[in-house]
């Protein structure tokens, strides 16, 4: 599994949420506590928001504890609306385009979770991405999947439900063909303006997902960066957040499966 960090409010140093912290994202990288797989070593990724409309990316392979650049850049850029995230592979390659986070025009997306079963059923899942988006499919994991089918189902102009819409297809490809567990998902998308964050599972083992308020903002992040445990807020399983200019609104997240019906 993977960990990750988010951060919506006003303008902040990267190394403020990836660094500087006691349980910082680079801390985790190495000592995650809330997941199966302590060391998150297979990569990690930047997207920030600017001036530009679409978000600068930076990502590499290496440990995120063992770049310099990452340091520097964390270091000396400051954004609005930024998302970071270190990789725990769960079978694809470590290579720079399965590092997260994903991007399409001004949007982003990261993930922590897996689609069961993905090597049996990756190629019905490519099969479900538009043919004016598979151009755009860089890499090979279930999570850049799973985004560009939301992106196709109207990510654009109804970023919750269309990656509800996305997960409850996956999750029931997964169910006809693959193993479990079928759908573990907690994460976070964004056009820059808005940033959402969604959590569920096809069982009871939702991925962990926090959020905490501050004077200048809202961080979203997959485990606390710090043991100031009463000012994070648990994300419930099957639901959503969405947080425009320093307010917070959550709301369910319910795919629900045909075959349920």
């Amino acid at each position: 599994m993977c960990r990750w960090a988010a951060w919506s409010g006003a303008p902040k140093y990267i190394e403020e949420l990836i660094r500087d912290p006691q349980h910082s994202l680079i801390h985790q990288s190495r000592n995650a506590f809330s997941c199966k797989t302590p060391v998150n070593a297979d990569g990690f990724g930047l997207a920030w928001y600017d001036s530009r409309e679409e978000p600068c990316v930076y990502k590499d392979v290496r440990p995120a504890w063992a770049d310099a650049n990452l340091q520097q850049l964390a270091h000396h850029v400051r954004s609005p609306l930024f998302l970071a995230h270190i990789r725990a592979s769960t079978g694809t390659a470590t290579n720079q385009d399965n590092c997260h986070p994903f991007t399409f025009g001004r949007w982003c997306f990261m993930h922590n979770g897996q689609v069961g079963g993905y090597s049996a059923i990756r190629k019905q899942l490519d099969g479900m991405i538009p043919d004016r988006l598979y151009g755009h499919r860089t890499g090979g994991t279930d999570s850049e999947a799973l985004f560009l089918i939301a992106v196709g189902h109207g990510l654009e102009h109804d970023p919750v439900g269309a990656m509800a819409r996305a997960v409850q297809e996956v999750e029931e490809v997964s169910l006809a063909n693959g193993k479990g567990p079928h759908m573990r998902f907690a994460a976070s998308w964004s056009d820059g303006c808005h940033l959402f964050a969604g959590r569920y599972a096809s069982d009871d083992r939702a991925p962990s997902l926090y959020y905490r308020s501050f004077s200048d903002g809202t961080s979203v992040v997959s485990e606390p960066l710090d043991d100031a445990l009463d000012s994070w807020v648990e994300v419930r399983a099957s639901s959503v957040i969405q947080i425009t200019d320093g307010s917070v609104e959550e709301c369910p997240f319910l795919p629900k499966l045909s075959s349920a019906a």
